[in-house]
């Protein structure tokens, strides 16, 4: 596939090495030369040196024959101008564009063919919201991913001693929970793949890869987790766009407070919000603040400033009982490695979003607390599950599905691996 990504910042770096990697021709926009021939360096991609927004440079860069528009640079006009002249002038099929403000989201006429013709939008707080309120849901998983229009889940959860699965093998799951059906793909312990045959038991603290159907998750959780207290009190460290747009959401349904640093941007926050909302002017890492206003007390602690330090910071300071935290850049990297015990967001990160949506599905677009192999492994199997059951289309096979979720317990979810044993 030939795909051409206007914006050669960290979004338009991200999404490139996804993208590389999958062997498509890929080529690059940017006003910054000197970072494209970096990043010619490190990928199989070629650099063009301009304006995006030009259709000369458009040209220049291979537009004419091109599959995919990826407009992520940081400006939301230009990305939508730049999706605009791909569709109109070069009849490219598929435009994508990243979006921050959702005030073009709310008026899908804009970007309708007739509009600015734009196919997918990637919003990075939208993605981060989404995903927040699955954290609140299921405060128990690691990480969810949603298949076949929210038929069916991929549920990673730590195992957790007592509880009804653990300690057992394989073959007993479903008699002991037989509300649930599911099929376990894979067993991390110790950051090492263990064999997850009929015989295999899940230990305490192992990481489970789990198939289900979306309406049992909560059985399989609780078969592997026990069932945790549901959220009720939520402190947000941060309000800019994305915590501002968090408690817009959380309010009247959560005890929601919120600490910001910036007195100018303090004052707005108490004025778009309710009176019920506490609004708290100080440092988020500042550990005195934490434990006056009662972080210890909070059911679920979020670290979403655009300080990477602060956000670990602050993160680990949270004696709560969930502490997520957004990093920005280093998630992905070994930088992850220490923070294990945290399942990390990473809110201005797009590629993950953009490989979903180009492979079907859309619900998942964070990083968790897996180990490195662990999230490779999970993005892995949810590809094959995708592949296998038919999850994205419009015609879900539900005899294969119900065949996954019933045959006998494997590593592996893929149709032909059976086979060659």
């Amino acid at each position: 596939m030939k795909i051409i990504i206007l914006g050669a910042g960290r979004v338009g770096e991200s999404v490139a090495e996804s993208l590389v990697s999958e062997r498509n021709d890929i080529t690059m926009i940017d006003h910054d030369g000197d970072r494209l021939r970096a990043l010619e360096d490190r990928f199989d991609l070629q650099g063009v040196v301009g304006n995006g927004a030009h259709p000369s440079i458009l040209k220049a860069a291979g537009i004419e024959d091109a599959d995919m528009m990826i407009a992520c640079s940081a400006s939301d006009e230009t990305n939508l101008v730049v999706c605009k002249v791909a569709h109109d002038v070069f009849g490219t099929p598929t435009t994508i564009a990243r979006l921050r403000s959702p005030e073009y989201q709310d008026s899908p006429e804009l970007l309708s063919r007739t509009g600015f013709a734009v196919d997918h939008v990637i919003c990075p707080e939208e993605s981060v919201m989404k995903y927040i309120h699955q954290l609140i849901q299921y405060p128990e998983a690691l990480q969810i991913i949603h298949f076949s229009q929210g038929r069916a889940s991929m549920v990673v959860v730590r195992a957790v001693a007592g509880s009804a699965l653990v300690g057992k093998a394989l073959s007993e799951f479903k008699t002991l929970l037989p509300s649930a059906e599911m099929r376990v793909v894979a067993i991390y312990r110790n950051g090492f793949e263990v064999p997850s045959n009929s015989d295999a038991r899940v230990m305490a603290n192992d990481e489970v890869f789990v198939l289900a159907e979306k309406n049992k998750i909560r059985s399989v959780l609780f078969g592997l987790h026990k069932r945790d207290q549901p959220v009720q009190r939520i402190m947000i460290a941060g309000g800019g766009r994305v915590g501002l747009r968090l408690a817009r959401g959380l309010v009247g349904h959560y005890q929601v407070k919120i600490i910001e640093q910036d007195k100018a941007r303090c004052e707005y926050l108490a004025e778009q919000l309710p009176a019920d909302t506490l609004v708290l002017r100080g440092d988020v890492a500042d550990a005195d603040l934490l434990q006056e206003e009662n972080v210890g007390e909070m059911d679920l602690f979020l670290s979403l400033t655009n300080d990477d330090e602060d956000n670990i910071l602050s993160a680990m300071l949270a004696p709560s009982q969930y502490s997520y935290l957004s990093v920005d850049g280093v998630a992905g990297s070994e930088a992850v490695v220490p923070l294990s015990g945290f399942p990390i967001l990473s809110s201005l990160s797009d590629a993950p979003q953009l490989d979903h949506e180009r492979l079907g599905f859309s619900e998942s677009d964070s990083l968790s607390s897996l180990s490195l192999v662990g999230r490779e492994l999970f993005e892995q199997l949810a590809q094959d599950v995708d592949g296998f059951v038919g999850f994205g289309t419009d015609s879900p096979a539900d005899d294969d599905f119900v065949e996954l979720l019933t045959d006998e317990h494997s590593s592996s979810v893929h149709p032909d691996a059976d086979a060659e044993d």
